[in-house]
This record gives structure tokens, C-alpha cells and sequence, in this order.
């Protein structure tokens, strides 16, 4: 993938990917009010969805900035992540974090799932 824009190619569209995510999840990375879930995806490069509930983050103010935070945070990173299918969902405690720690948060939720996966893929 080139360029650092978010296609439709970069995202998770249908309730069967979500639900492929959800039941073949080999990867899990936890941060605070933050839980991704990722598996392989067969493609060159990782694709994201978002799972941001009305019972966790009651603001829309606050879910609409924490998707944008999440989609630019992964369209940054994308040259490094490797070719998973990746679903973050958001917890309690989501809508507290601003937007410098958010995006520290998901910097190193990135970087934990690149080891992960580097490491599943050697053993």
C-alpha cells in the first residue's frame, strides 16, 4: 500500500468480516478502554474496524473524535503493521482519554501487534 489515505480497501465493511475477526481472533491487544482484536487476512495489508458503543462512550462528540484519532493513528502506521484483519473495540473508560494520550494509547496498542504477530508467524 502506498500513500497514506483510508481507502475502503483499509477497512472492515461487512458483518462477515467483523464476525470473521471476532470468531478467529489470534491476536488480542488490551490498552486503556481499548481492546483490539486482530487475525491474518490473506491480503498486503491490515485492514481496520471500528466497534465504538453508546453504552461505553455516551458522547457522539466523543465517538465520532475517537474513530478519527483510531483511522489516523492505523492510516500512519499502516506501512508497519502487518496483513491482519484488525477490530478495536471501545471500553469503559475510552471517553475519559484526550486526544495526546489516545493517540500514545493506540501508538503503542500498534507496536505490541506487530510483535505479536511477528512472533505467531515464527512459531
Amino acid at each position: 500500500m502506498s500513500g497514506h489515505g483510508f481507502p475502503k480497501q483499509l477497512r472492515l465493511l461487512t458483518a462477515g468480516d467483523y464476525r470473521n475477526v471476532f470468531d478467529h481472533a489470534a491476536l488480542k491487544v488490551h490498552g486503556k478502554g481499548l481492546m483490539a482484536l486482530a487475525c491474518p487476512n490473506g491480503l498486503d495489508h491490515p485492514r481496520l474496524g471500528l466497534v465504538i458503543s453508546k453504552k461505553n462512550v455516551r458522547r457522539a462528540v466523543d465517538r465520532n473524535c475517537l474513530k478519527r484519532v483510531a483511522r489516523e493513528s492505523l492510516r500512519l502506521r499502516q506501512g508497519s503493521l502487518p496483513a491482519v484483519d484488525i477490530v478495536l473495540l471501545a471500553r469503559r473508560g475510552a471517553s475519559e482519554l484526550d486526544k495526546a494520550t489516545l493517540h500514545r494509547q493506540l501508538f503503542g496498542m500498534w507496536r505490541r501487534l506487530e510483535r505479536d504477530a511477528q512472533k505467531s508467524m515464527t512459531s
